[in-house]
């Protein structure tokens, strides 16, 4: 991940504006600590920090069209840039950056070209030739933007908050899959697959094309002939339908594989949950034929982090023997995670409860990730929003409502699991790819009957019971069956059950009950509801305190990572309004107590 800031419509122009310019970008070097680079164009600014990970030697940004009249500040990863360059014949490009097809592409279609980008991206695109600019941001908001307005009308565009707080009198958290324009003056939708309407789909669930939409995800597609499942020889059915090209080249398998674009360093995240163990299972399979694997040999390399004895690190481990990876186990204590608390909220920019559990262990595991030399992780987030993977999913009354669900899980991630995820390696300059949020898969994925999706005990169908049934290849296994079918652990749980339990204790001491029953006078919006959520609001309000910043982050009622509504199916959780996945009553092997006090619950989910 890289660092964005841009800054248009200045009234001051002097060097002292450029000072605090770099001042600002420079509060982004943890997200790009290889290079900065900062491109003035009259009272214009766009500045950059950057995480090389594709073409480390020449692809410094801002990037430039050939007369350097279209300038582009890029965060993210553009998977097809070399599809997009063959389409950009008659243009001269400067580096072999994935990203510098922007610039190209503006200049060859205007600003209807962002639906051709297929990757996870924030950019802001300045043309000097009549001084309009465009930002936008990728489909499900897998990299972070925020848009603000100065008080002299100024228009600003960061990658965090923290760079743009202290001068916009107002701003806000850009909207996925939108594009804004200064020659329309607001956020437009660019964005429109069928699922977002929200409508109840009708196709027959298809265990081959789901699977091969996911390794599609994961894999490179420039590696795709020699990945071909022929290759493998191991489900004739499966091969001939791909060969022959139902449902486009082998979907699912290129969805990973095409996530395994990069220069440097690599490995994946392996909680030993489902998700965390499909991608390494489909990186690993596949390895060996890709360009990564000229560089950075055949052997994959996982990483895990917890507390001595915690479920993730048992299943982790035994995933990795399975895989043959070379796997690295990290520890972590309660006082260790507790110490990091305020740097961690500081880095995600969140008072969310949920999100701020799960963060930490993965702050410190990308700690210990960037210390070997890694710069790139590819990690499991979306899947449970896509597939109702939450242990909540179990008391969905119908599928309607398990789909309706499920959509506006996918639309908040970037308020969650996407913004832990981007925020929480990027503090140590480490990039993390999701390719459950794969556009092409997500179609796939949410074309289901929901039907399918639903859990049925009657019919042996646990949560994401699709997903599994995709993968279970007798023949030729992903994984062992027991992993393949184990229950769902929320990543703040499986770290260790211990860790919320001593984060409560924590909080419980340093916040006295006078304080919360005052809450709703201290913080009249988002009132935290438990000490728990009252101290992490503090620490959040020391770094940023002004209302526009309270604002970006979401609220309101939740169960094992429920949205409010979902609330709505079981009046039993309304006293026990806890986000972590024990909080599903019945459900959870190892569910809290059904007397635990609303007052005092209040946790958290997220997963790797």
């Amino acid at each position: 991940m890289c660092g964005i800031l841009a800054v248009f419509g200045c009234i001051d122009s002097s060097q002292a504006k450029r000072s605090r310019i770099i001042e600002l970008s420079r509060r982004l070097r943890h997200r790009g600590p290889d290079w900065s680079g900062l491109h003035c164009y009259h009272d214009c600014y766009l500045a950059h920090q950057r995480l090389a990970i594709v073409d480390p030697t020449s692809g410094d940004q801002p990037l430039y069209n050939e007369d350097k009249s279209v300038v582009v500040t890029v965060n993210g990863e553009i998977y097809n840039h070399k599809q997009l360059r063959q389409k950009l014949n008659s243009h001269q490009f400067r580096t072999g950056s994935d990203c510098e097809v922007i610039a190209h592409l503006y200049e060859e279609y205007g600003e209807n070209f962002v639906d051709m980008l297929d990757g996870m991206f924030s950019f802001v695109l300045l043309d000097t030739r009549d001084k309009s600019f465009i930002a936008a941001r990728d489909a499900i908001g897998i990299t972070p933007l925020y848009m603000g307005w100065g008080l002299d009308g100024s228009v600003w565009f960061a990658s965090e908050m923290k760079a743009l707080s202290e001068d916009c009198e107002r701003f806000i958290s850009f909207p996925p899959g939108h594009i804004y324009s200064s020659k329309e003056g607001s956020p437009r939708r660019w964005y429109n697959p069928p699922w977002y309407s929200e409508a109840i789909p009708s196709t027959p669930y298809d265990p081959l094309v789901l699977r091969g939409a996911f390794e599609k995800a994961c894999c490179l597609s420039a590696t795709l002939a020699a990945l071909l499942p022929e290759a493998h020889d191991r489900n004739n059915l499966y091969n001939s339908r791909y060969r022959n090209g139902e449902n486009g080249p082998c979907h699912w398998f290129l969805a990973v594989m095409k996530r395994l674009m990069t220069d440097v360093p690599f490995g994946v995240l392996l909680s030993g949950g489902l998700d965390s163990s499909l991608v390494a299972a489909v990186a690993a399979r596949h390895l060996a034929a890709s360009e990564a694997a000229c560089q950075w040999g055949s052997q994959l390399h996982t990483f895990c982090i917890g507390l001595k004895g915690s479920p993730d690190l048992k299943a982790a481990r035994e995933v990795a023997d399975y895989l043959q990876t070379r796997h690295h186990e990290f520890h972590f204590t309660v006082q260790e995670g507790i110490d990091a608390l305020e740097e961690v909220i500081y880095h995600i920019e969140t008072y969310d409860v949920t999100t701020i559990r799960a963060s930490t262990p993965m702050f410190l595991m990308s700690r210990k990730i960037k210390s070997l030399g890694v710069k790139m992780v590819i990690s499991g987030e979306g899947s449970d929003e896509i597939f109702g993977g939450y242990l909540y999913f179990h008391k969905a009354p119908n599928k309607k409502e398990f789909h309706e669900e499920t959509c506006r899980k996918i639309k908040a991630l970037h308020l969650y699991d996407c913004l832990r995820a981007n925020k929480s390696t990027s503090a140590w300059g480490v990039e993390a790819r999701v390719p459950f949020l794969d556009k092409e898969f997500i179609n796939v994925a949410m074309s289901i009957d929901p039907e399918w999706k639903m859990i049925r005990p009657d019919l042996g169908r646990i949560e994401k019971w699709v997903l599994r049934n995709a993968f279970d290849d007798e023949r030729s296994p992903y994984l062992p069956k027991h992993i393949l079918y184990r229950q769902k652990e929320q990543f703040s749980d499986g770290v260790g059950y211990s860790w919320i339990d001593g984060l409560k204790d924590h909080t419980n001491k340093l916040v006295t009950d006078a304080m919360l029953m005052n809450a709703s006078f201290v913080y009249p919006d988002n009132t935290p509801t438990t000490k728990e959520a009252y101290y992490y609001r503090t620490i959040f309000e020391k770094f940023f305190p002004k209302d526009a910043a309270r604002r970006t982050v979401p609220g309101g009622p939740s169960v094992a990572c429920s949205t409010a509504k979902a609330v709505e199916w079981d009046a039993a959780w309304l006293k026990n309004l806890d986000p972590s996945g024990r909080a599903a009553l019945g459900v959870h092997a190892a569910a809290y107590e059904e007397t635990v006090d609303a007052a005092t619950a209040n946790v958290n989910g997220g997963h790797l």
